[in-house]
């Protein structure tokens, strides 16, 4: 189920640090699957999780410039 919005509770399935980004993840005889990634793991893996066929869904990293605009 995709989510309209990521919350703090929502974490990254690599490192576990709250999510802003929800990408779509073609697995070949497994379907489509949704991963939830921090800023930092989708910026290091951008290029190979496209070229892989993967699609944004939703990127929120955005919250994180005006989150630093107001500090």
């Amino acid at each position: 189920m995709t989510k309209v919005f990521l919350t703090a509770t929502d974490r990254c399935d690599r490192c576990g640090l709250q999510a802003y980004v929800l990408v779509n993840v073609p697995v070949p005889g497994s379907g489509d699957h949704e991963l939830l990634f921090c800023a930092h793991d989708f910026r290091e893996h951008e290029r190979q999780l496209r070229s892989s066929g993967a699609r944004v869904l939703l990127d929120q990293r955005r919250q994180l410039e005006k989150q630093a605009s107001h500090s």
